[in-house]
């Protein structure tokens, strides 16, 4: 079984724990980054005509993606990382999930997030998968997470 963590991060935060879960599950490691790069103000989620304010408000959003994951059929289990923005992940996350087949694969999903839950987060990205994808997680981790309680973690899927 392969696995591939596979994550989005706007601050660094995603990247550092998808880094060392990669290194934990003894996976591949692809970065999700946009076509254009995000700025502070398109993150700042208190002016309404932010960026990101903008896309989380239409829900048919999908910011493009720069690059592919080469022979994706070869991963059982995708691990898919993301800040949690207005309670749900980044709508970049859904280009990436429309972008491949991922029947009968595994999803664990993680996110990370100063406060925020995950909310319907699962339940918003499951349409941009096959009927057959099996999803877990939905996890908030810490950025200052430790390969230890990762481990720990990844054990319960």
């Amino acid at each position: 079984m392969k696995s591939l963590v596979a994550y989005f991060s706007a601050s660094g935060t995603t990247k550092k724990v998808a880094e060392k879960l990669a290194n934990v599950v003894n996976g591949d490691l692809y970065q999700i980054e946009p076509e254009i790069p995000y700025t502070p103000e398109d993150l700042n989620w208190m002016d309404k005509n932010s960026r990101s304010s903008i896309e989380m408000n239409d829900h048919s959003s999908r910011p493009g993606i720069i690059g592919k994951v080469e022979n994706m059929e070869q991963y059982d289990t995708i691990y898919l990382g993301f800040p949690i923005w207005w309670y749900v992940a980044p709508t970049i996350i859904n280009t990436f999930l429309e972008s491949y087949d991922f029947s009968n694969k595994n999803i664990i999903v993680f996110a990370t997030s100063g406060s925020s839950g995950l909310g319907n987060t699962i339940d918003e990205l499951k349409p941009s998968c096959s009927d057959t994808t099996k999803w877990f997680g939905g996890d908030r981790l810490r950025g200052s997470i430790t390969e230890e309680e990762l481990k720990e973690w990844v054990s319960k899927y």
